[in-house]
């Protein structure tokens, strides 16, 4: 993208950085260095973790069932691609799975939390009308139209959201069991 780019090098930062892939795995790295050196509240939340899975089981949903086929990288494009789309979404759920605190998460505390894919739609359809560039093809409006992008956004919200209450509501299931045998054992 540095390389072949054909516009200047502020737009191509701000295309490279356009990417919900680009922003959830800085998110993903964002929550993981705050585990070791702390310096943002918000990510110590205890549905920071929930949240953060979910976008970042999207990234590697919607690459794998409707990206995958849009390109072939070769070289480190590849390796690049896989760990983004693939390793670091599986890598993620696995950690989530095995640490994460397993507490009662309100819907409520997750609902703040669906900010950050609303303002990144709203940010992707506002530049993309300046610009002309949309990052995805399923947001692309000067190709498919505002009303299949709008349904489009509307899906991947409503995966996100189904996404986060399963895995609050796992979170749930396993505390539940966890307090049942520590009562058993106890």
């Amino acid at each position: 993208m540095m390389q072949n780019r054909q516009t200047d090098v502020a737009e191509t930062l701000i295309r490279f950085f356009s990417y919900f892939t680009i922003l959830t795995n800085l998110l993903v790295a964002l929550y993981f260095t705050n585990r070791i050196r702390p310096f943002a509240k918000v990510l110590n939340h205890t549905s920071s973790l929930t949240a953060i899975t979910s976008f970042i089981l999207i990234v590697g949903l919607v690459y794998q069932f409707v990206l995958r086929s849009a390109w072939q990288p070769t070289g480190l494009q590849r390796l690049v691609d896989e760990l983004l789309h693939s390793v670091n979404p599986l890598f993620v759920f696995i950690y989530w799975l095995i640490y994460k605190p397993k507490i009662k998460i309100s819907f409520r505390s997750l609902c703040y939390w669906l900010a950050y894919p609303l303002f990144y739609a709203l940010f992707i359809m506002l530049r993309g009308s300046i610009s002309g560039f949309y990052p995805y093809p399923f947001l692309n409006v000067e190709k498919i139209g505002w009303a299949n992008a709008i349904i489009n956004m509307l899906l991947i919200l409503a995966v996100a959201i189904v996404l986060m209450l399963l895995l609050s509501i796992a979170g749930k299931q396993v505390k539940r069991k966890q307090e049942d045998d520590l009562y058993k054992n106890g």
